[in-house]
């Protein structure tokens, strides 16, 4: 559960510490004094979109935190195991942080993506915002609650699984399809293409080497006539650099045998006329290699413009026409060899179908069982919301064809009063009715599903009067298995709370700011009779908020175990 929820600079709240305990807590406070900002608060810290909008007038960054018991929920302890969090404690805290550039998640003081954030938060919150109940017109939300409570959400999942790879089969063969159908058509053009760059023959690399030869081809005259030059003025007749070498032999040996050190010199000398007399050989041979062969010439030009025309007209180098002939090729294959490969994936898409088939067969079967317990079981809790005579029924609509979700549509219909057939909820349902019939369904699912601590945010929206007593009196018998955190400004379901935090709103440097304070028994007697209505400090005011917190605790306790087994027996009859 939710012991401690800590603010700072979020909003209009500069720093708030809330505190929480087991049962019923209920938030109350005059309106615009802070008290949805910090559901927003906790919804920042659950994982939900940041924003730098929250961030206070004047603080550069808004931090959330909040501290969870965990010592009944070994899976979360697992889970943070897994990604490598310490959890020594029998407890885990969140924390959430939004500066101007970027927001940013710690668990247990480790840093943590948003996601894995939202995910541990899920497990321990589930969050009914002021405005969720609207979400429960949306097909798949009603698709969503019944999955959850029929528990075939994981068959669901496979459904879609199955739904995603027949769809991408059937994709693969329309593409091979109208791939084969393109090539039919350009099959005389591609057979050109691929006739045309076969003939050639092309060789990765051809036109540098093309290139080189026909530099040399074009200057062959020129390449011997100054090769043999060179090799002459080295080893030649007359006055050669071999011969001057050969003179200055005698004055290094003389210079060696007066300076022995440097007998190193005689074997640069040496080095260096063996290198030159190797160059004048190589010259000589290669001047001797050099031919004018004006046939060769013009076969290397003929091949060269081949080349050029080829690679102009195919993609601009070698490769890339070589890459032209290649695909043209494997188009054209298409026209033979398409009509095996599209066989062999409908073999594949009807296997596929086959398998969709038989899960949303099953998907099927869990959701009818599920449908008619979950109508029963929130039959049983309507009549303790104001409304005895209320009635849901779970339609299940079958679909043409079986689609991701299934082969059936979900719809929730209600019948509020006696006589009426079941409507969508959209049609018969106003804001208050449709917010208690969202907590009837989420206090079955909440049973089901073992999250810890339930919010509500203003779930009193359009009702009053004796209705907001049945509403207090749920929360405070599911508060017997959750810990549940209601923002509320009606005093009927205040009045029900175990614990009672007031939030109010005030200035501090000139800037308005937003803080709590846990209420003892006579301050709350003020705050109820604040919320009814009167004056605070009259005695009337006063003894009424006094008979309302007096009487809330009687009818709860005589029909909370049967308010227990209400919501636990699931498949009980129909009233």
């Amino acid at each position: 559960m939710l012991t401690e929820l800590r603010i700072r600079n979020f909003a209009i709240i500069e720093s708030l510490t809330l505190p929480l305990a087991h049962g019923f807590n209920v938030l109350s406070g005059e309106t615009g004094a802070g008290k949805s900002i910090i559901v927003g608060a906790l919804g920042l810290l659950l994982g939900e979109r940041a924003n730098t909008d929250v961030i206070r007038t004047g603080a550069d960054r808004a931090t959330v935190e909040g501290v969870f018991e965990i010592d009944d929920r070994p899976e979360i302890r697992a889970l943070l195991d897994d990604r490598g969090i310490d959890v020594d404690e029998p407890m885990v805290v969140l924390k959430r942080e939004v500066g101007a550039s970027r927001a940013r998640a710690w668990i247990n003081g480790s840093a943590v993506k948003a996601g894995l954030l939202a995910e541990i938060g899920r497990m321990l919150v589930n969050l009914h915002g002021q405005h969720e109940a609207q979400t429960l017109l949306d097909p798949d939300a009603q698709r969503h609650i019944l999955d959850a409570f029929a528990g075939a959400t994981e068959q669901a999942e496979r459904v879609h699984a199955a739904h995603t790879e027949v769809t991408s089969i059937a994709r693969e063969i329309a593409d091979l399809t109208a791939r084969r159908a393109e090539a039919e058509r350009r099959a005389d053009y591609l057979r050109h293409v691929v006739r045309e760059i076969g003939d050639a023959a092309l060789v990765a690399g051809e036109d540098v080497k093309l290139e080189d030869e026909a530099r040399r081809l074009e200057n062959a005259d020129e390449l011997r006539s100054l090769a043999s030059a060179i090799a002459a003025a080295l080893d030649g007749d007359d006055d050669t650099v071999l011969q001057k070498l050969s003179v200055l032999a005698r004055p290094l040996g003389a210079i060696q045998r007066i300076d022995p050190t440097l007998a190193r010199l005689q074997e640069s000398f040496d080095a260096a006329y063996y290198a030159i007399e190797a160059l004048a050989r190589e010259l000589e041979e290669y001047g001797t290699t050099v031919e004018l062969d004006p046939a060769r010439l013009d076969a290397v030009r003929r091949r060269r413009d081949l080349l050029f025309r080829l690679t102009k007209k195919y993609g601009g180098t070698l490769d890339d026409a070589m890459r032209a002939g290649d695909e043209a090729k494997a188009e054209l294959d298409l026209v033979d060899s398409a009509g095996l490969d599209i066989r062999q994936l409908e073999q594949r898409e009807r296997a596929a179908r086959s398998d969709l088939s038989a899960q949303a067969e099953r998907l099927t079967e869990l959701r009818r069982a599920g449908a008619d317990r979950l109508a029963r079981a929130v039959d049983e809790v309507l009549p303790d919301l104001g409304m005895p005579d209320g009635r849901l029924t779970v339609s299940l609509r079958p679909l043409a064809a079986i689609g991701a979700h299934g082969a059936e549509e979900i719809e929730l219909c209600v019948a509020l009063n006696v006589g009426h057939e079941p409507r969508p909820l959209s049609r018969v349902a106003s804001g208050g009715e449709l917010s208690r019939v969202m907590l009837a369904l989420k206090t079955i699912l909440a049973r089901l599903d073992h999250v810890p601590t339930l919010v509500f945010d203003e779930v009193d929206a359009g009702i009053g009067g004796r209705v907001g007593l049945q509403v207090g009196d749920t929360m405070r018998r599911v508060a017997a298995d959750h810990q549940v955190f209601a923002i509320t400004h009606l005093p009927q379901i205040a009045a029900r709370a175990h614990h009672h935090i007031l939030v109010a709103k005030g200035a501090r440097g000139g800037v308005t700011t937003a803080d709590v304070m846990v209420l003892d028994a006579e301050s709350r007697v003020e705050e109820i009779a604040r919320m009814l209505g009167g004056d605070p400090e009259s005695e009337v005011s006063q003894a009424h908020a006094r008979e309302l917190l007096g009487a809330a605790a009687a009818p709860v306790a005589a029909g909370a175990d049967a308010g227990r087994t209400s919501v636990a027996a699931l498949p009980g009859r129909r009233r």
